[in-house]
């Protein structure tokens, strides 16, 4: 008894300390002011111009963000996810009693330790 106690107790350390972690992460994404339309080559002869940097600036800023904002919907679904899966291993845990371990808990613990890796990937950047 003593086993599955300590092993549903850690399962449940490291639900909670997924889902707080997706929940609470801040975003950040910068809004973009101004807009500078796309630069052409042919009125510089192919030479870039300062102009055409600030516009090329501004594109990767707005690619940034889009990125970001991509990044913060995933994190925002997988937490979601990340809670239906702790609490159905929940209910499945105080199904099950201190003889028996269901492989349904086994599978569910592992989905979600897979789950929370990739958030906290996705919540690093990368």
């Amino acid at each position: 008894m003593k086993r599955f106690s300590s092993r549903s107790y850690r399962l449940q350390a490291l639900l909670l300390a997924a889902v707080l972690l997706a929940v609470t992460y801040p975003g950040n994404a910068a809004q973009q002011k101004g807009h500078i339309s796309a630069p052409n080559p042919e009125q510089h002869n192919g030479v870039a111009t300062p102009e055409d940097d600030v516009w090329l600036q501004q594109q990767q800023k707005a690619m940034a963000k889009k990125a970001n904002l991509q990044r913060e919907q995933d994190i925002k679904k997988d937490a979601e996810k990340l809670l239906e899966l702790a609490t159905e291993l929940k209910q499945s845990v105080d199904k099950s009693n201190e003889n028996t371990l269901s492989l349904d808990v086994i599978k569910k613990a592992e989905q979600i330790e897979k789950l929370a890796k990739s958030v906290k990937e996705k919540m690093k950047g990368t």
